[in-house]
């Protein structure tokens, strides 16, 4: 099966996932932003220029602006807890729900501001008033604005522009009530590519969308998303999905839909379950991402000293090699990424394989079995106590980690996690028996295995780690990784 994902590389590497779920929630946030400064800006103008008591204090809009701005992030605290952002809310073509939950968060929003206004102190709301108001104006603003940006939102699936790939499995009576869901509501964000079932479930207008296979459907299609009707060979289709790095779904039975645990969705009126490869998807991706280039950014700023302090000491110790270097690695949906390390290796051994590398060093009779070493590497995990490609300085980055700093550079561009697993070397992915789930997620500069203490344990425990790291991601356990890291890096255990 690896072949034949394989064979499809280059494909997945420049096929763009449509992610029009994520823009449309960023979106959401900018607009609820916007709604909340201005509402704040009008209760206040309101309270001075259209209230006709009196009253006694002086009136510097400018100055509550700014200190509203100042304490955004609580109000969008506020929106999160309420579910604002949820797919369920946001995607829900009734706005019922979703403008009962922004009168409550309208409520307990200015609520909130004014109880951080009296234990700060700061006089946010020098009369009561503008309270009241607030909570007015920042409900309409709320509603009004979302209302115009889903507007939006459905003009521009209702012309094709961003619309996830469908394919439908399935030889069951739900592909044809999904099929009529997916072509009668574009506002879900699908667009119909192919069909794996009986004729006689599909409308004749839409035959020609027919394969005669899954494989077939998956080279020729190129789906972003799976949908299966029936139960029929599930694994297999749901390891197609992750081979492929495609969304998988299923439509539930009566008694499977009163039993599910999993990620419930309506398309249309038909239910169907998302069955997740990783948790990291949708919003926990754009979480990860603003963790990484805050706490990345900060990190590469500490970092920025000890870094200039190697590179001297790469110079002094071999003033005509180079401090760094850099290796092609596999990070999230196969995309190969140039990494940066400080060179641990001696220059006439970089960029070669252990066994050319090992090799070399038999013709110039600086070992005398080169078998031997390439054996007891790989035995190792990767990994020899006494590596004679190593220099002595290269030797003491390692132990450290010293020498993964410069992969900050890396985490900041994007092209990395500052959690996750390894970064596979193309060569070593026939050794990955679950090379395509660890595919599903960035790669990390630090990650499970390496905290584990990663030369002490074998090559498949550290793949085992690093599969349980794609399936049970969390905020909590990126921030236990981080901490155990710098653990780690102080007293060297696990560092190579």
């Amino acid at each position: 099966m690896w072949a034949k994902a394989r064979g499809l590389q280059n494909r997945q590497e420049v096929h763009i996932k449509r992610n029009t779920g994520i823009v449309f929630r960023v979106a959401l946030i900018i607009g609820d932003i916007i709604a909340i400064v201005t509402s704040f800006l009008y209760a206040y103008l309101i309270r001075i220029h259209i209230d006709s008591r009196p009253y006694y204090f002086v009136a510097n809009p400018e100055k509550f602006t700014l200190a509203i701005m100042a304490l955004l992030p609580i109000w969008i605290f506020v929106l999160f807890l309420f579910g604002l952002y949820s797919k369920r809310i946001v995607m829900d073509r009734s706005r019922v729900p979703e403008i009962f939950r922004l009168a409550l968060a309208s409520v307990v929003g200015v609520m909130s501001l004014i109880t951080v206004d009296f234990f700060l102190d700061t006089n946010l709301f020098p009369v009561r008033p503008i309270a009241l108001y607030a909570v007015l104006t920042c409900f309409v603003s709320l509603v009004v604005i979302r209302g115009l940006i889903k507007s939006v939102r459905k003009n521009i699936l209702k012309k094709k522009i961003g619309l996830k790939r469908v394919l439908i499995i399935g030889d069951n009576q739900s592909t044809s009530r999904l099929i009529s869901n997916i072509i009668g509501f574009p506002e879900e964000g699908y667009r119909l590519v192919g069909v794996v079932a009986r004729a006689s479930l599909v409308p004749k207008e839409l035959r020609h969308l027919r394969f005669p296979s899954l494989k077939k459907a998956l080279q020729k299609a190129k789906p972003d998303v799976i949908f299966q009707t029936d139960e029929k060979s599930t694994e297999y289709v749901y390891k197609q999905a992750v081979d492929y790095h495609i969304y998988y779904y299923f439509t539930p039975t009566e008694v499977g839909l009163s039993k599910h645990m999993g990620e419930l969705e309506l398309v249309g009126n038909t239910p169907v379950i998302l069955v997740k490869a990783t948790p990291l998807i949708g919003g926990a991706k754009v979480i990860k991402r603003t963790m990484d280039l805050i706490l990345g950014g900060i990190l590469f700023i500490v970092a920025l000293v000890p870094m200039v302090l190697i590179y001297l000491a790469q110079k002094i110790t071999n003033p005509k090699a180079p401090a760094f270097y850099s290796q092609i690695r596999l990070t999230r949906f196969n995309k190969k990424v140039r990494i940066y390390k400080f060179r641990s290796m001696k220059p006439e051994y970089c960029g070669m394989t252990p066994e050319e590398a090992f090799k070399k060093m038999r013709r110039k009779k600086i070992i005398k079995n080169a078998k031997k070493y390439i054996e007891e590497y790989r035995k190792n995990g990767d990994y020899l106590k006494k590596d004679p490609r190593i220099t002595r300085l290269g030797d003491f980055l390692r132990r450290t980690s010293l020498d993964e700093l410069p992969q900050l550079i890396n985490v900041l561009k994007g092209d990395i996690s500052l959690v996750g697993p390894r970064a596979l070397v193309p060569g070593e992915l026939k050794n990955y028996g679950d090379r395509s789930l660890l595919l599903s997620v960035k790669s990390g500069l630090t990650g499970l295995a390496q905290v584990s203490g990663r030369r002490d344990i074998s090559f498949s425990e550290r793949r085992a780690l690093d599969i349980y790291y794609v399936q049970n991601w969390s905020v909590r356990f990126d921030i236990q990784i981080l901490l155990k890291t710098i653990k780690t890096v102080i007293t060297g255990k696990g560092a190579k």
